[in-house]
């Protein structure tokens, strides 16, 4: 195996390998915390979680402050870091209010004349790409920016104050990460609400838009458990 302190060498010297550890140790963290496999108020030690995945602790510290961003750990100074309690439920909720806004959005930017067009083929063009490439983070930012596009398409402040306050980018995170979902699919399914948007079909596209988040609402796990 090789040593920790070769691997922090090389990625000093090549940033993309010091970045794909982070990402690897954030990733797995993630799926272990929606599985219940690390508990609410488990502590997550630095250097123990370095050891299992054989490297430094500069890569598990950059894991857990994006771990924090998302809400499913706290970082206590002096103390350490806590798994905090993952509430499913929560999940599936934010999932449906935002079904609702982006269906209510949809039906406006169509009913307006403003759908923009050129920004959503752009995004469905480079979550494409990147779903080629295998880069699940990329694909999950593209997908961000072409709901945001829509969103702020629509005009309407309320609407967009709304969707920007249940934290899209940090919960689209956690579900595409929990999901491990395949990557060409989602940009798919992208491509549908496109299309969608371009046959001028009110009623069809609203109920895309919101079929779309409600298939997002559900984890893995769901059917066992309901």
């Amino acid at each position: 195996m090789t040593s920790p302190y070769l691997q922090t060498m090389r990625a000093h010297q090549n940033p993309d390998l010091h970045q794909t550890l982070s990402h690897r140790i954030r990733d797995t963290l993630v799926r272990q915390i929606v599985a219940g496999e690390l508990e609410p108020g488990e502590r997550l030690v630095e250097t123990r979680v370095a050891a299992t995945f054989g490297t430094s602790q500069a890569p598990v510290r950059e894991a857990l402050r994006e771990l924090e961003t998302f809400g499913l750990v706290e970082i206590k100074p002096r103390r350490g870091t806590f798994v905090r309690s993952f509430i499913r439920e929560t999940l599936r909720e934010s999932y449906v209010l935002r079904a609702a806004l982006e269906e209510t959005a949809t039906r406006l930017v169509l009913m307006i004349g403003n759908v923009p067009f050129d920004e959503l083929r752009d995004d469905v063009e480079r979550m494409q790409k990147a779903a080629r490439e295998n880069d699940t983070e990329a694909v999950g930012m593209e997908s961000v920016m072409f709901h945001r596009h829509i969103i702020e398409a629509a005009g309407n402040d309320l609407i967009k104050r709304t969707w920007e306050n249940l934290h899209i980018e940090a919960r689209t995170s956690v579900t595409i990460m929990a999901r491990t979902p395949d990557l060409r699919a989602i940009a798919d399914d992208h491509q549908a609400l496109l299309d969608s948007l371009s046959s001028g079909d009110v009623d069809a596209a609203c109920a895309l838009a919101r079929q779309h988040q409600w298939n997002y609402s559900e984890l893995p796990d769901d059917t066992s458990t309901d």
